[in-house]
């Protein structure tokens, strides 16, 4: 738009009928313009055609040309924004207020894309510094000497104006504003990074917090899942035993009934039989044949062969202590199941730590035989040869797992079936691994074995001899670093064999296993790391 057009008032864009910018813009003979829709419904509702500006007189109907002018400029001002909320209006728009394009610092004003024209065209307006639009333009003016703000006092760590710079602040450290601005501009940007860097810490705090309820909730649900079992189970228990119960108390009613209803029917069968003599004898008092009665006398005179029942009677059942014996029965079963139930959860417990364990060849006895998994180790009848590296055991018949924990839990089971020696547990990276080997604690080493096929013991120091129900075919091995724990369980009986407590881990664990000698074949099984079934 030219510099002619931002002169024209905007009143002049304004139809004098609705009062509003112009729509379709038309214009009559007498040469007033109006929206082509207000014009003619202006005319249709009235007799005359009359001009609603100057009341000129048309006898006939005017034919409406469109003002192109008109519409080129209030086609080309609909198309600017007006001022949202939020956003620096135009200082000279009269009526709405369209959006401010740029903001002078000379002036002092905010202007539309209209009004900004005469400062991109006329050479006095060009040297005006103009710069994004803002509210408020006047704080960026010095209060004490009316001079823009143009510098910045680094002493007073203020904005000044030229005259501030040799008056107040003559002997301060002046910078342009544009030169600060960088500075300040590039540490907001650091400290925009650093808070990005804070936010997505929160973030990933936000869902390690999440994934910790997750865990809880896994954790809450299998702990119920656990609980129902078990209740169930004693629940189970308790009903059966208190169907035992009352079968007992019945079956003692029913012994008791059984006697009675044998007495009584022997006892009707001698009334049937006292009933029939006393009928007989009875008949035979009232016979008047005096032979008949004399040849009968002796035979009905005696009463039937009866029993003496004075001294029978039913025996009464014992029900005393009955309940008692059951509950004490109950208790007795009670513990044992809530036992085997106990060790159960605790191992689907240490299960859930279990690591895929495979043997390191670089640490094994020259004597020993190792699987191409690395899963099983037996001891051969044949030396290898074999470098006699720092790791390797000399002459201790073991090998290491290449698996290593510094913190955290894991579990690992063993196969050890066929056996007659066998040493399971884990050791400290630093262990001595050449020599005669003590297993203790102190040495490094937390370890259970077999010796002659039925003496197993936990080795700490001397052999401390265990007492086991059954012999364990399958050895699991737990280790709680943080708790300072390392137990061993009969995996097959679901069984706590032995732990050890209270250990102090500051290094590495390495899985120890030594498979003992082969005693002419008597040994010769191999130890077998298992997979670990968690369906116990």
């Amino acid at each position: 738009m030219s510099a002619a057009n931002c002169l024209l008032s905007e009143d002049q864009f304004l139809c004098c009928i609705c009062l509003d910018v112009f729509t379709d813009p038309v214009t009559t003979p007498c040469g007033h313009n109006f929206c082509k829709n207000c014009i003619t419904a202006h005319w249709n509702s009235n007799d005359q055609y009359l001009c609603p500006m100057c009341k000129e007189t048309f006898y006939v109907r005017p034919y409406l040309k469109v003002n192109t002018f008109i519409s080129e400029v209030v086609s080309h001002s609909s198309e600017q924004q007006a001022a949202k909320p939020g956003e620096v209006p135009c200082d000279v728009c009269t009526g709405t207020k369209l959006k401010a394009l740029k903001s002078c610092l000379v002036c002092l004003t905010s202007y539309c894309e209209t009004h900004l024209e005469p400062h991109l065209t006329k050479s006095g307006l060009k040297r005006h510094q103009l710069m994004d639009p803002v509210e408020n333009l006047e704080d960026r003016m010095c209060m004490k000497h009316d001079k823009p703000l143009e510098l910045f006092c680094k002493t007073d760590q203020t904005c000044v104006c030229l005259l501030c710079s040799v008056l107040d602040h003559k002997t301060h450290e002046f910078v342009p504003l544009k030169e600060e601005y960088e500075g300040k501009k590039a540490e907001l940007g650091k400290t925009e990074a650093e808070m990005q860097e804070m936010i997505q810490k929160r973030r990933l705090k936000i869902q390690e917090i999440k994934h910790s309820v997750d865990l809880s909730e896994e954790a809450a649900d299998r702990e119920k899942a656990e609980g129902v079992q078990v209740f169930t189970a004693l629940k189970e228990s308790v009903e059966r035993s208190l169907n035992e119960l009352i079968e007992t108390i019945e079956e003692k009613q029913r012994t008791t009934e059984k006697q009675a209803e044998d007495f009584i029917k022997e006892l009707e069968q001698e009334i049937s039989e006292l009933k029939k003599r006393s009928s007989e004898v009875e008949k035979l008092s009232h016979s008047e044949d005096h032979l008949h009665l004399l040849q009968n006398f002796l035979s009905l005179k005696a009463a039937p062969p009866t029993k003496d029942w004075t001294e029978v009677s039913v025996r009464l059942p014992s029900y005393e202590g009955t309940v008692v014996k059951a509950v004490a029965q109950l208790e007795e079963t009670l513990r044992k199941q809530m036992k085997k139930l106990f060790a159960e959860a605790e191992l689907k417990k240490v299960q859930q730590y279990a690591v895929d364990v495979t043997l390191d060849p670089d640490t094994a006895n020259i004597w020993l035989i190792l699987s191409d998994d690395g899963k099983q180790v037996n001891c051969g009848d044949v030396r290898k040869n074999l470098p006699d590296n720092p790791e390797r055991f000399s002459p201790s018949l073991c090998v290491l797992g290449k698996q290593s924990l510094s913190s955290g839990r894991f579990y690992f089971e063993v196969q050890v079936k066929r056996k007659t020696d066998w040493d399971l547990g884990v050791v400290r990276e630093s262990i001595n691994r050449k020599g005669n080997i003590p297993l203790s604690p102190e040495d490094g080493y937390w370890t259970m074995c077999l010796r002659n096929r039925n003496e197993y013991s936990a080795c700490n120091n001397n052999l401390v001899r265990l007492s086991l129900k059954s012999r364990p075919q399958k050895v699991g091995v737990f280790v709680d670093y943080e708790e300072g724990l390392v137990s061993f369980y009969d995996v097959d009986a679901v069984a706590l064999i032995c732990s050890f407590t209270g250990c102090s881990f500051t290094e590495k664990l390495y899985p120890y296993i030594s498979p003992g000698l082969n005693h002419d074949g008597i040994n010769s099984a191999p130890l077998i790391i298992c997979p670990v079934n968690q369906t116990v």
